[in-house]
C-alpha cells in the first residue's frame, strides 16, 4: 500500500458514516495489542479551544526534551498535519504501512469501523512505535463516544470553553453538551478546566466527583499587563512575567493560562518542564487558521470559526485589531451551521460578503448563502470558486481594506493554499 492508497481506504464511503461508541475502537485497539496503554497522554476535550491549547501544550513538552505526539483534528491543507511528533508531521511512508497494518487486522477480525476511528488507530500504532514519550490528544467531537476516549489512564484531562455546536450529536443544552466533554475524566486522575458557563461547570464538577478525580481551573483575572498587535502578545500570569505568545486574540491569553497551570499538574506528575521550555513552547507556537494572517496589502487573515463562541472571538479580534477599515467577509459554511446567528452577529463590522461553496457534502452552495444575506440586506457576491472569491475581495479591500476568510475548516485551507501560491506570494 503506497501514500494515496492509504488515503483512499482511510476515506472510503463504506467508512464515512458518523457513529459514536467506544465497542469498535476498542476491538481495534485489542488486535492492535493495545497501544494506546503504552503512553503517557494528556486528553483535550471542549467545544472550543482545544486544539490551541494541544498545540501550546506539545511545543511546550517538545522544548522540555519530551518525544511528543499529538493527534488533532481537522486537517488545514494536508492529512498528514493530524499526527506528528515535536512538530514533525506523519511520513507518507509511515502513513501507508501502518494503514496498511490496521487495514489487515480490520478483515481479520472483521471489525466494523468508522474513517475516525481508523485515524485514531493509526495515531496511537505510530506514537507507539516511535516510542513517544508523551502524547496531546485532542477529542474529535464530544467526549464521552469519542474514539479517543478508548484511553483509560491518562495524566492530565482538560476541558477547554465549551459551547453550543454538533448539537444533533452531543444534545441541546450546554447541560447535555458538557455532559458529554465530561465523558472523558477518568477516576482518580486530575482535571483541569476553563472557566466558563456556571450550567457547564456544575456538570463537571458533579462527574468529577463522582469518579474522586480533583478539579482545577485558571484564574483568568490573573491575567494582567496585557500588550498586543498584529504580531503577537505579551502578558502576566500569577508570578510569571512577561509571557510571549504570537497567537491573537483575548481567548488565546486564556487558552495560554490554561496550559499554564496544566505545566504545573504535569510537574506535579513527575514531567519535568522547567520555564525556560515553558517560555520558548508558547513564544514558538502557532496553529494555522485560527486567526491568522497569511498576506499583507491587503492584510488577508483565516479563521476557522463556525460557532457562535467562536464568531463572537473573531468579531472581537477583527474589532480589537482593524477598528475603522473597510472589511470583506469570504464566508463559507455547513448547513447544519446557525447561519442567521453568525450573519447576525458578524455583519456589523464587515463591509460585504463574498460567498463558497466548502468542499463537503453538508456544504451550503455559495449562492443560497449569498441569498440569505441579500435577505439580511448586505452586500454580497456569489463566487464559483475559491481563487475567483479571493481575487473579488481583494480587488473590493483595496490596499486598506482587509479580507476576512472564515466559517468553516473545509475551505479555510484552501483559501490558505492558494494565497501562498506564486500568484498571490509575489503580491506581498
Amino acid at each position: 500500500m503506497n501514500y494515496e492508497e492509504a488515503l483512499q481506504y482511510i476515506h472510503s464511503p463504506k467508512y464515512s458514516r458518523m457513529s459514536l461508541g467506544l465497542d469498535h475502537i476498542r476491538s481495534l485497539m485489542n488486535a492492535l495489542g493495545n497501544p494506546e496503554k503504552q503512553l503517557k497522554i494528556v486528553h483535550i476535550a471542549g467545544t472550543n479551544g482545544k486544539g490551541s491549547v494541544a498545540s501550546y501544550l506539545s511545543h511546550i513538552l517538545g522544548k522540555a526534551g519530551y518525544k511528543t505526539g499529538l493527534f488533532t483534528s481537522p486537517y488545514i491543507e494536508r492529512f498528514n498535519e493530524r499526527i506528528k511528533i515535536n512538530q514533525e508531521d506523519i511520513s507518507d511512508d509511515s502513513l501507508a504501512k501502518i494503514t496498511e497494518m490496521i487495514k489487515n487486522k480490520i478483515e481479520e477480525e472483521q471489525i466494523p469501523t468508522t474513517e475516525f476511528e481508523i485515524m485514531t488507530a493509526i495515531a496511537f500504532q505510530y506514537f507507539y512505535e516511535q516510542q513517544c514519550d508523551m502524547v496531546v490528544l485532542e477529542v474529535g467531537l464530544g467526549g464521552r463516544l469519542d474514539s479517543t476516549n478508548v484511553i483509560e489512564h491518562p495524566l492530565l484531562s482538560i476541558i477547554t470553553s465549551i459551547s453550543y455546536d454538533h448539537q444533533a450529536f452531543l444534545g441541546s443544552t450546554l447541560t447535555e453538551i458538557a455532559g458529554e466533554k465530561a465523558g472523558i475524566i477518568k477516576e482518580n486522575t486530575p482535571v483541569l478546566l476553563y472557566s466558563q458557563e456556571k450550567e457547564a461547570e456544575d456538570v463537571i464538577y458533579r462527574v468529577a466527583h463522582e469518579k474522586n478525580s480533583p478539579v482545577f481551573q485558571p484564574d483568568f483575572s490573573q491575567i494582567t499587563n496585557i500588550s498586543t498587535d498584529l504580531s503577537g502578545q505579551s502578558f502576566d500570569y500569577k508570578s510569571l512575567k512577561d509571557i510571549k505568545i504570537t497567537l491573537l486574540g483575548e481567548h488565546q491569553l486564556k487558552n495560554a493560562a490554561v496550559v499554564l497551570e496544566a505545566v504545573q499538574l504535569l510537574n506535579e506528575n513527575e514531567i519535568h518542564i522547567d520555564e525556560n521550555a515553558l517560555r520558548l513552547g508558547l513564544a514558538e507556537t502557532t496553529w494555522p487558521g485560527r486567526f491568522e494572517i497569511i498576506h499583507q496589502n491587503p492584510i488577508v487573515v483565516i479563521d476557522g470559526a463556525h460557532n457562535i463562541d467562536s464568531i463572537n472571538a473573531l468579531v472581537d479580534n477583527l474589532t480589537k485589531y482593524f477598528h475603522n477599515k473597510k472589511i470583506i467577509a469570504i464566508l463559507g459554511i455547513l448547513k447544519d451551521k446557525d447561519v442567521d446567528q453568525i450573519i447576525e452577529r458578524v455583519s456589523p463590522v464587515m463591509h460585504s460578503f463574498i460567498t463558497v461553496t466548502p468542499g463537503n457534502p453538508r456544504a451550503m452552495k455559495a449562492e443560497d448563502l449569498a441569498l440569505r444575506l441579500a435577505d439580511k440586506n448586505q452586500i454580497v457576491k456569489a463566487s464559483r470558486g475559491f481563487e475567483e472569491a479571493i481575487d473579488l475581495a481583494i480587488e473590493e479591500a483595496g490596499e486598506d481594506g482587509i479580507v476576512c476568510s472564515f466559517g468553516s475548516l473545509y475551505y479555510i485551507g484552501k483559501i490558505r493554499k492558494i494565497m501562498r501560491s506564486e500568484k498571490y506570494d509575489s503580491q506581498k
